[in-house]
């Protein structure tokens, strides 16, 4: 159930409309969770920024690796929408698609995993793994991604965002 409604566009002031119109035009549609962010331009900016960060990551990791990072994260806090997200990423890639050479998917799930159970905990022997792979810039934009991933599965799970249709059936 969800406690904030998505954003009417009917209703919407001038400022929402245009944040609303330019999250279309740069992704090409929107999300249950977007259209619920639309009510602060501010936030849905903000949210956004996830796609900032996996763009400065794919070079490094690949998509497989954010997928991965991610999905981890939302099954650790239990949130079906994140999980569906990130199913569908995954499926969306070919068996090869999306990997990066020298990249431990196991190290990248683990850590999603910890970060999202207890940030304090994350192993130092993950983090020794995880920077012989991986630059320090690399590992601040991964750790920065899961935070912005652990803050919308946050985001969704407190408003309660339901599922789009679209990811049902990437959802258990």
């Amino acid at each position: 159930m969800a406690y904030i409604p998505q954003l009417d566009l009917n209703a919407a002031t001038e400022e929402q409309r245009a944040a609303y119109d330019a999250e279309i035009a740069l992704r090409g549609r929107m999300t249950n969770m977007k259209r619920t962010l639309a009510h602060s331009p501010e936030a849905l900016r903000i949210y956004g920024e996830w796609f900032t960060l996996r763009d400065q990551l794919q070079p490094a990791i690949g998509d497989r690796a954010i997928f991965t990072l991610c999905l981890a994260i939302s099954k650790a806090m239990d949130n079906r929408v994140g999980m569906g997200f990130m199913r569908r990423g995954l499926a969306s890639l070919g068996a090869e698609d999306g990997n990066q050479p020298g990249i431990d998917l196991l190290d990248i799930e683990t850590f999603g995993r910890a970060i999202a159970t207890d940030a304090k905990s994350i192993p130092p022997a993950l983090w020794a793994r995880l920077g012989a792979q991986l630059s320090p810039k690399t590992l601040v934009d991964l750790t920065a991604l899961a935070g912005i991933m652990i803050a919308t599965n946050g985001f969704m799970s407190a408003v309660g965002t339901e599922v789009d249709q679209e990811l049902a059936q990437f959802i258990d």
